[in-house]
């Protein structure tokens, strides 16, 4: 086999271990609550509340940006970089049925990258880095919350692990980006010299 499909395997292994053998029905009600939508409404309500309460002069760039990296990776995940790769869900696959329990529904055929992961680890990347920036806070929840989602997302069988993987690393990139533009745009003495990074950019 060459890497590729070593690669596969071992994906395909560690996600038939999540179901065969690390999943209970105790956590399934709070696996599938992890991975709704609407489950983290207030914690958006949340972080506009904060900034606006406690950072008002940078409050509407954070929130537009937010927006910004949501959109991005949302967009990028599900409308360009899914029907290029085009890997099947392992809902789709027929050697995964006797394990996968079918806890929510399979949803579109293709599942690289993780929406959800490409979203949610934007977000926090963001998040983590601008209210380092802004506030000399470092929220580490916000990785925590991120890694939960993903691997909620794994549980119910809608990704295998590199689908969250992946997801993970274009959120990541992408909230980076969007707090470097950020820090440029509240931070204008910054130009005045060679670029800088943010705390937590730099290596």
């Amino acid at each position: 086999m060459d890497f590729w499909e070593i690669l596969e395997a071992v994906d395909k292994n560690i996600f038939s271990f999540i179901h065969a053998e690390a999943s209970t029905p105790a956590l399934d009600g709070f696996m599938k609550l992890l991975r709704n939508a609407a489950t983290w409404v207030p914690l958006y309500a949340f972080m506009a509340y904060w900034v606006i309460r406690f950072h008002r002069k940078y409050a509407w760039q954070f929130i537009l940006l937010t927006v910004a990296c949501f959109a991005v990776t949302d967009f990028v995940s599900a409308s360009i970089i899914k029907p290029w790769v085009g890997r099947l869900r392992p809902c789709y696959e027929p050697d995964l049925q006797s394990i996968i329990r079918g806890l929510v529904g399979c949803g579109g055929q293709y599942g690289f990258p993780s929406s959800h992961a490409s979203n949610h680890f934007g977000l926090a990347t963001f998040w983590f880095l601008t209210i380092q920036r802004i506030a000399g806070k470092k929220w580490f929840i916000l990785w925590v919350w991120a890694f939960a989602v993903c691997y909620a997302q794994v549980y119910v069988g809608k990704h295998y692990p590199l689908d969250v993987m992946g997801g993970a690393l274009l959120g990541v990139v992408t909230g980076s980006t969007c707090a470097w533009f950020y820090d440029r745009w509240l931070f204008p003495e910054r130009r005045k010299s060679s670029y800088q990074p943010m705390p937590g950019l730099s290596s």
